[in-house]
């Protein structure tokens, strides 16, 4: 696939072009807008409906799972795409062609969303905590011996360092992008600048540096290389250290600001809902952030008036997380034009939502409240310790059968239980892509079909 290495600037940082070489259809709608269609209909982006945000899933309370997180997410992030185009085509600096400024009026905001829409859909079952039972599965099983050799050497270096650093991030590019067994080739077939816009860690394991923040964790598995680079190149992603490590892509600092404004201000109110923080606590954290950000478009006289005028506990928090939102959406849009040059260039080394706390410490209390009283609750520990458990036992059956070159009946037996859409390298001389089909099994499962396939399998159920 030949691409476009231009430098880039606001006129060449997108593209239609996908990784699918053949053109789609015209059918009224830009290839962005299919993005955003084609991952809400997928079934890795349904699933997520089952997969826990923070809190365990109740069944009569409402609280958000990863999907309606997404859904929010995406909201907020085309309001992000929908201002900064406006100012980008206002800004009388910047000198935009004809198709950049139907790009920016039209079609950014479709890109922002379609990327918090799948920003987390890499994830997978119990959140983080699955994230580190697969990792700690390889670190405490490498000497594991099968076939008569250890578990370890099995693997390349740079393989190794994926499965034992195991990433969400990294895990969507995936997810996106593979072609599986019965599946359209391509993944999705998403544009490149869609693509480019959930890099937030555009670097491979071997490069996971914490001391720089595009490379805190890494965005893509040895599987998905060639994948990445092709975004990265085809879109003119500034170089950092080789030909697989670069500089984030502008629109990343737009789905990481959605998500991080999500997160912190929903968490609050989720907790509210459920008891575990009183409307007094949460009320006060969010009129003091609101305050503390002093905006001029956010009238705290009046917030306030109408806050107390809302007579039902939830929908007066709910009032405030709105207004919340809408104060750190102008905030965020206000630092990334301030910042647009070096953001465009690479050399913008915070987030949006970062700069704007530097500045103004307006969710210090937030951040240390819901550390403090939300994520280690005994509810959300008690999830973390289940999950971890359930995947390391999934994994402890399924790899060492999938692994095994003479197998038993027992190992044939679990190899048919994997779906056949992950058959597609079961029987590679590449234990690697073996691996990472069973891990695209596990990961993709949601919390409740985790569990209760963990039950079966260890004869708990039957």
């Amino acid at each position: 696939m030949q691409l476009d290495t231009a430098i880039m600037n606001w006129n060449t940082c997108f593209t239609s072009k996908s990784l699918a070489e053949s053109v789609p259809k015209k059918d009224g709608r830009s290839n962005f807008q299919k993005d955003y269609d084609r991952i809400i209909f997928s079934s890795s982006f349904r699933r997520l409906q089952n997969k826990t945000q923070v809190f365990p899933l109740p069944g009569t309370t409402f609280v958000h799972n990863r999907l309606t997180h997404s859904l929010e997410v995406a909201s907020v992030g085309r309001s992000l795409g929908e201002l900064v185009g406006h100012f980008l085509i206002e800004n009388d600096d910047i000198n935009l062609g004809p198709e950049a400024i139907t790009f920016y009026s039209r079609d950014l905001s479709s890109v922002i969303s379609s990327g918090c829409l799948a920003h987390d859909i890499g994830n997978p079952a119990f959140g983080h905590s699955g994230e580190e039972a697969i990792s700690n599965f390889f670190k405490v099983n490498d000497k594991m011996e099968i076939d008569g050799k250890p578990l370890r050497e099995f693997y390349q270096k740079e393989q190794w360092r994926d499965l034992t650093l195991f990433e969400g991030n990294a895990n969507a590019l995936r997810v996106l992008t593979q072609s599986f067994r019965g599946k359209s080739p391509s993944g999705l077939g998403l544009t490149l600048t869609t693509l480019a816009s959930i890099l937030k860690y555009p670097c491979s394991s071997s490069h996971q540096d914490k001391s720089f923040r595009h490379r805190k964790k890494y965005g893509y598995f040895q599987s998905e290389k060639e994948i990445f680079k092709s975004v990265a190149q085809g879109l003119g992603f500034k170089e950092d250290l080789d030909a697989y490590s670069y500089h984030r892509h502008p629109f990343v600092y737009l789905v990481e600001a959605a998500d991080d404004i999500c997160y912190n201000i929903i968490d609050m109110e989720d907790a509210h809902r459920i008891g575990l923080l009183s409307k007094a606590i949460v009320s006060d954290l969010f009129l003091d952030l609101i305050k503390k950000l002093d905006l001029q478009e956010v009238n705290v006289s009046s917030v306030l008036a109408t806050f107390k005028g809302i007579g039902d506990d939830n929908e007066s928090i709910a009032y405030l997380r709105a207004k919340c939102i809408s104060a750190l959406v102008i905030a965020s849009v206000r630092e990334f034009m301030d910042n647009q040059e070096d953001i465009l260039k690479g050399e913008f080394s915070s987030g949006l939502i970062d700069e704007i706390e530097r500045k103004t410490g307006a969710l210090k209390e937030v951040e240390k409240v819901s550390y403090e009283q939300i994520y280690r609750h005994e509810s959300v520990l008690e999830i973390e310790v289940a999950g971890f458990h359930v995947m390391s036992e999934l994994l402890s059956i399924y790899l060492p059968a999938v692994l095994r070159e003479t197998k038993s009946h027992l190992d044939k037996t679990i190899v048919a239980l994997i779906p056949g859409q992950y058959h597609l390298h079961l029987n590679s001389d590449d234990y690697y892509l073996r691996t990472m089909n069973v891990l695209d099994h596990i990961s993709g499962m949601t919390d409740a079909y985790a569990t209760e396939l963990y039950r079966k399998l260890k004869g708990i159920e039957i």
